[in-house]
């Protein structure tokens, strides 16, 4: 079934992968940090916070890229300085594609470290504090390992979501072969061609073997979790 892949399609696979990692790669210390500051700090606009990070989830796709294209658009606000300032243009590029994909798969990211950050047990943490460490060095010797387990699984969450992310991206960063054609773009492409449909399959399969891998390493890491924190109780 290889054989009904060609080369353009490969190129979309590939695309997918790189636009995946680095969305997974350059979302994840933000979504430490959301998830930090919704499980530990108690400030006004926390639930403004919560929102925002969570409204992805339930806004159309097409809307979030929309959005995406009025703010980074080269004409947009942000799109616009980036572009000035450092020629940097993510609109119809493979980069507006990993941003697309970065803001709908941050929700699931955050979610899953704030799961993990509130099944640490506070008494090691304050164990530390009291021996002198400071709150940073708390964080990284004692918080963050206890909590490795919700992040990576976080992370393969939001890598699945990444790759199969349709329409925030087409309607950001468009379909255009060898430069925004992601995995699921490809898929839509070859329904649309007449004897398209065993490309369709294979390109499919591919993408159902992706998810269900990054879905039971996520599993997979939870359970650790959850026995991890049982030894430690």
């Amino acid at each position: 079934m290889m054989d009904l892949i060609g080369p353009e399609e490969w190129q979309a696979l590939g695309l997918s992968l790189r636009v995946a990692f680095w969305a997974t790669l350059c979302s994840l210390p933000f979504a430490v940090l959301a998830a930090y500051a919704l499980s530990r700090w108690r400030f006004p606009g926390r639930g403004l916070l919560n929102v925002a990070v969570h409204l992805p989830l339930v806004l159309p796709p097409v809307v979030t890229g929309y959005l995406l294209l009025l703010g980074f658009g080269r004409n947009g606000m942000v799109g616009g300085w980036l572009d000035e300032t450092f020629g940097l243009v993510l609109a119809f590029r493979w980069t507006g594609a990993a941003l697309a994909a970065a803001v709908m798969g941050f929700p699931l990211m955050v979610r899953a470290i704030w799961l993990s950050l509130d099944a640490v047990d506070r008494r090691l943490e304050e164990a530390s504090g009291t021996l002198g460490a400071p709150p940073w060095r708390v964080f990284l010797t004692v918080t963050l390992p206890l909590t490795l387990p919700g992040v990576l699984a976080g992370a393969m969450l939001a890598f699945a979501k990444a790759m199969g992310e349709f329409g925030a991206t087409i309607t950001f960063v468009s379909n255009i072969p060898g430069e925004t054609r992601t995995l699921a773009s490809a898929i839509y492409t070859f329904l649309q061609v007449p004897g398209g449909e065993g490309a369709v399959g294979v390109l499919v399969g591919v993408s159902i073997a992706v998810s269900m891998i990054a879905l039971i390493g996520a599993e997979a890491l939870s359970r650790a979790l959850a026995r991890r924190i049982g030894m430690a109780e």
